[in-house]
């Protein structure tokens, strides 16, 4: 079998570090001796460790599995709900040692960087409007209640989701967890 290109090794590595160490913790040679290629190598790739942070974000947003968000086979409070518990499984999975890589970029480098601001941004927007599409379908089954403006839900739901990464990894337990789905899906949505 071929090996990746050392550019999808850089991106892996990088994703890998940034989450781990955060942006400005992860050097280009810890990011490069992870992939397993010479550091040389990373500037034929990429103009600079920010212009890589904005593809690692992008990967990132690949593997949280939004589109679950927008399938119609599935009912869209069980969407929501499933979406959230693959993300918390995951922080679980990993020690409750990692976040949401937007949310830590967002509180570490977006006042630094310009682009990786815009970069955080977009994510947050494109996550928050394929809740916003699955809150909305819940309200038309009736399955949501209806005074609650989607897309003003879904900003919400981001931010207390970001809130309870931040407590969760403070209290290193899942209490927070807890109280996140008890108040999302038994009070704050329940029609």
């Amino acid at each position: 079998m071929a090996r990746r290109s050392m550019r999808e090794e850089i991106v892996d590595a990088a994703l890998a570090q940034f989450h781990e160490k955060g942006f400005n913790a992860a050097a280009v040679k810890d990011i490069t001796d992870r992939a397993g290629v010479p550091k040389g190598s990373f500037y034929n790739h990429f103009a600079s460790k920010e212009a890589l942070a904005i593809v690692a974000l992008e990967r990132y947003g690949e593997q949280r599995r939004l589109m679950d968000l927008a399938d119609p086979a599935v009912a869209p409070t069980e969407r929501i709900r499933k979406h959230f518990e693959f993300l918390r499984d995951e922080v679980v999975r990993f020690g409750i040692a990692r976040g949401c890589l937007l949310g830590n970029f967002g509180t570490e480098i977006v006042d630094h960087s310009d682009p990786i601001r815009v970069a955080v941004n977009q994510g947050l927007g494109y996550w928050s409007g394929l809740l916003a599409s699955a809150i909305a379908d819940g309200q038309k089954a009736g399955e949501i209640r209806t005074d609650l403006g989607p897309d003003q839900t879904a900003r919400y739901l981001l931010s207390a989701w970001e809130g309870t990464l931040i407590q969760a990894r403070a209290d290193k337990s899942q209490a927070a967890f807890e109280v996140f789905f008890a108040l999302t899906f038994d009070s704050l949505l329940k029609p």
